[in-house]
C-alpha cells in the first residue's frame, strides 16, 4: 500500500523538522512547504491525502492557502495548525473549507490522532460513493464501468479518471493543466492532444442525455455542466 501523502506548510524551521521526522516514521510521505507560496506550488504539481496548514506563514498566509487549495480540490482534508486560540479565527479557518483546527503548542501523538481520524472518514466516504447517478447514466467509478439503459460500457482508467475530476467539478471548471498533471503527470503538448481524445470519447458516451454536456472553457480548461 502506498505511502499516505501529506503536503505540510509550516515555516517554523524546528517544528517543521521535528514533526517531518515523526509523521515519516509513522508510515507518511511529507512534504514540508516553508512558505504559502511553496505549498501552493507543491500542491499544483503533487499529488496529496492530506494537507496540514500553519496560519501564519510569509507571502501567503494558511488561510488564503486553504482557500486556493479548495477551489483546486473540494475534497482533501485539511487541519490548520496556529498560535492563536481565537474563536473567531477557528471559525473563520472552518468556514473556509478547514476540517480541523489545532492550536499550538500541542501534544505530537494528538496530531496524529487527528489525522487518523480525518483519513478514516474521508475513505468512508469513498467507499460509500462508489456509484454516482448522471442522469440516466450511472457511473461505477470503482469498476470504471458507465450502465447505459441497463448495459454496462466499460472505460479505460484514463477515461474514469478524467471523468471523475469532470464531476468532481461539475458545473465548475477543470482546469487543463491541472488535470493533466494529476492524470499524466506533465501537461505536454502530446498528452494534451490524448486528453482532448478522450474528452470527445466522454462526450459520446453521454450523447442520450441532452441534460449533460461537457464544455471546452476556451483557453482555461473543461466543465462538466448538468
Amino acid at each position: 500500500m502506498d505511502a499516505i501523502k501529506i503536503l505540510f506548510a509550516e515555516d517554523d524551521v524546528n517544528l517543521g523538522k521535528v514533526l517531518t521526522t515523526y509523521l515519516t516514521g509513522k508510515g507518511f510521505s511529507i512534504s514540508h512547504a516553508t512558505n504559502g507560496e511553496i505549498a501552493y506550488e507543491m500542491f499544483c504539481t503533487g499529488t496529496f491525502d492530506i494537507c496540514i496548514i500553519d496560519v501564519m506563514m510569509p507571502l501567503m498566509d494558511g488561510f488564503t492557502l486553504a482557500q486556493e487549495i479548495r477551489k483546486r480540490d473540494k475534497k482533501i482534508p485539511i487541519i490548520f495548525l496556529t498560535a492563536k486560540n481565537l474563536q473567531e479565527d477557528m471559525i473563520k479557518g472552518l468556514s473556509i473549507g478547514g476540517d480541523d483546527y489545532i492550536t499550538k503548542p500541542f501534544a505530537i501523538d494528538v496530531l496524529l490522532a487527528r489525522i487518523q481520524a480525518l483519513l478514516r472518514r474521508t475513505i468512508s466516504q469513498e467507499e460509500k460513493s462508489d456509484t454516482v447517478e448522471l442522469g440516466s447514466i450511472i457511473f461505477d467509478k470503482k469498476r470504471q464501468v458507465l450502465i447505459i439503459k441497463g448495459e454496462e460500457k466499460r472505460i479505460t482508467t484514463r477515461e474514469a479518471q478524467l471523468l471523475e475530476m469532470l464531476v468532481d467539478k461539475k458545473n465548475d471548471i477543470l482546469e487543463r493543466g491541472y488535470a493533466l498533471k494529476k492524470i499524466w503527470g506533465d501537461d505536454s503538448f502530446y498528452n494534451a492532444r490524448n486528453m482532448d481524445v478522450y474528452i470527445t470519447k466522454l462526450r459520446k458516451y453521454f450523447k442520450s442525455e441532452p441534460q449533460i454536456q461537457i464544455i471546452n472553457v476556451h483557453g482555461t480548461g473543461f466543465k462538466f455542466v448538468m
